[in-house]
């Protein structure tokens, strides 16, 4: 079985060196990485009928824009050797990765870790900290 090493990723440069850090570990340890992009949503909004169909009808439209986003990237990668996947996914971040890395059983999760002030420097973030207390496999936070 083949370790997956599965990145968060914003686009920031915080999951930017998230990403090159998982990455260099992968090329060190014969591992995949699997990119994921989490559009948030929640389902706990209450709108009129029209409201719900223009929502599906955005949602598809950024699931693509997301897709075509992350798309360079991996095939960047790709052609720089690495064994790469992704996805786009609509939810809750923790809850969507921790359900990924639920399905590849030999995994880490890897996000960056955002802030540049003090005291955000001090707090991990909320995605960090919900991973670390909820993730059933290990997380690294890159600073």
């Amino acid at each position: 079985m083949v370790k997956t090493f599965i990145v968060g990723f914003d686009g920031t440069d915080a999951c930017q060196r998230a990403l090159d850090f998982a990455v260099s570990c992968a090329k060190h340890q014969s591992a995949a990485v699997h990119l994921v992009h989490v559009l948030e949503w929640s389902p706990y909004k209450f709108m009129s009928s029209e409201e719900m169909r223009e929502r599906h009808e955005r949602k598809k439209h950024e699931v693509a824009s997301a897709e075509k986003f992350i798309e360079p990237i991996v095939e960047k990668l790709r052609n720089a050797g690495v064994d790469i996947t992704s996805e786009v996914q609509y939810g809750n971040t923790t809850e969507i990765l921790c359900g990924i890395a639920k399905e590849k059983l030999d995994s880490q999760i890897f996000v960056g870790r955002k802030g540049s002030s003090k005291l955000s420097k001090l707090l991990v973030g909320s995605v960090g900290m919900s991973l670390i207390q909820s993730s059933p496999v290990p997380v690294t936070l890159v600073p």
